[in-house]
């Protein structure tokens, strides 16, 4: 199943209602320490603290529309951003919401999940264990599945943070995404189709896209590391990656070190709170993991802010 333009564009429409049309923030040479201006997408403001509500709308209302939407309301699994979107959309729409994550989600994105009323189970030491007991879940009980990356809606939802990007930067000749099971990415690059080049940066250790493009399929492969909550799928999604394929036109691995200098930076020289994984397209720029080439416009989506605030009061003192 491809994702089109037009499923992109009908998906911010249905979702204008409940989503921020998040600003961007146009900087120039050296604010960043760099030689070259960017252009910032501030989607760390978006409901929930990350661009998860697009894609988690879409799904949910989607099925509403079509009369598919069970009583017994929806149940998700994440690494706790996709959880929150979920929640929060529950909380907005009037419906219960379960939200499976791993042990190890962190204490501020689990409090943003119950904070929204959901009902939350921690199991299992991967995203992948959640998935596998949510989905057990959902068998008993019926209710709406949201996955967090591998469905059509959810990747036309992520898809509009694209389109807004694309409307109000139209200069731009490249975007840096952090990638993680792919839906972000994904649904970008279906919109950009190559007009603006996507860059897909991960971590070194969530090699998800960068392996699957190296062996021409996805391929199951590790999880650790700084921002592995975010960004910690095992396996990039099926749907997605025959869209990167084509139009995704660099993938780049960035190491935690850089994930945390690009954190410190984005609250040092803006007053920017951005969790790791919402950094990471940032360090690209700043290790040096990409260079953009000659004469190139850059953006860069800032996709998420749920981390502990108190990481940061003692002069950017990360754990």
């Amino acid at each position: 199943m491809s994702i089109l333009p037009h499923d992109i564009a009908a998906a911010a429409h249905r979702i204008a209602p409940y989503v921020r049309r998040t600003p961007i923030l146009r900087l120039a040479p050296d604010d960043l320490g760099l030689p070259y201006a960017l252009t910032l997408k501030l989607e760390l403001l978006q409901h929930a603290g990350s661009f998860k509500p697009r894609g988690a709308f879409n799904r949910i209302l989607r099925a509403r529309d079509a009369g598919t939407l069970p009583a017994s309301g929806v149940i998700a699994a994440s690494g706790g951003n996709h959880g929150a979107a979920v929640a929060y959309a529950a909380h907005k729409l009037g419906l219960t919401a379960e939200i499976y994550v791993p042990e190890r989600t962190p204490p501020a994105k689990c409090a943003r999940i119950e904070s929204f009323g959901a009902r939350l189970v921690r199991v299992g030491a991967a995203y992948a264990e959640a998935l596998q007991a949510s989905q057990a879940r959902q068998a008993e009980t019926g209710a709406l599945e949201v996955h967090a990356y591998d469905h059509a809606d959810v990747l036309a939802g992520q898809g509009t943070t694209a389109k807004e990007f694309e409307e109000d930067a139209a200069d731009l000749t490249h975007i840096l995404v952090a990638t993680g099971g792919g839906g972000l990415i994904g649904g970008m690059a279906a919109w950009l189709a190559g007009r603006i080049k996507v860059v897909s940066v991960e971590p070194t250790g969530c090699p998800a896209l960068y392996n699957a493009l190296q062996a021409g399929h996805p391929v199951a492969g590790p999880v650790g590391g700084y921002a592995a909550d975010a960004l910690g799928a095992r396996q990039i999604g099926d749907l997605m990656f025959p869209i990167a394929a084509q139009h995704v036109s660099a993938a780049v691995l960035v190491e935690d070190d850089a994930i945390r200098a690009a954190q410190r930076l984005l609250w040092d020289r803006l007053r920017l709170i951005a969790e790791p994984g919402g950094a990471t397209a940032l360090s690209a720029l700043l290790s040096g993991a990409w260079v953009p080439p000659a004469g190139a416009r850059v953006g860069v989506l800032v996709c998420g802010a749920n981390t502990d605030p108190a990481y940061f009061a003692a002069g950017g003192a990360l754990a």
